[in-house]
């Protein structure tokens, strides 16, 4: 099994239409239960995969193909910070590609980003995301009641953050293809 990162590309729109028909959890937390088209996955692609926003996203590829996201959004110049997220299709979960991808990235965003402190959240009755941000570093911090909303439910979110000074976690790190761009 050969993992990298690499950016999306529109060409993806196969790879992000099956992990969502094969990961409905995808997309409620996408928020576009239309996803599973190519179509439509396109679009999101284009979007907010590609787009030159200020984050840095990634594709978590599997012998070339697009099988999760890593992403570094809302990168904070002032206080040097950022919020990390991840998600891998249902068929891949549970081989650690997550936990990689995410430790991946938050060296990318310490030695080349300069950045200083990342932050992520998962719903608390996802227990195997707990698991992916302590695999890759990230302590838990504490819970925000009712945080997030997907359609009409709202849940409630654990908080992790991995400093630059924190100890880094012995994962094997995803090599990230050459035509990635630092994010400034």
């Amino acid at each position: 099994m050969n993992v990298t990162l690499s950016p999306w590309s529109t060409d993806d729109d196969e790879a992000l239409a099956a992990a969502v028909r094969e990961s409905p959890d995808l997309a409620v937390q996408l928020g576009n239960g239309a996803l599973g088209t190519p179509a439509a996955a396109r679009s999101y692609i284009e979007r907010y995969l590609t787009n030159d926003d200020g984050t840095a996203a990634f594709a978590i590829r599997v012998d070339g193909t697009a099988v999760g996201h890593v992403a570094l959004s809302h990168i904070e110049r002032r206080h040097d910070t950022a919020w990390a997220s991840y998600w891998v299709s249902a068929s891949r979960r549970g081989h650690g590609l997550a936990s990689r991808a995410l430790a991946t990235v938050a060296a990318h965003a310490f030695d080349t980003l300069g950045l200083f402190r990342l932050e992520l959240g998962h719903r608390v009755n996802n227990p195997a995301s707990c698991r992916v941000a302590s695999a890759a570093g990230f302590s838990a911090e504490g819970i925000a009641r009712s945080k997030l909303r997907y359609g009409s439910d709202r849940f409630h979110v654990e908080t992790h953050a991995r400093l630059a000074t924190d100890p880094r976690p012995t994962l094997a790190l995803v090599p990230v293809a050459r035509e990635t761009v630092p994010v400034r």
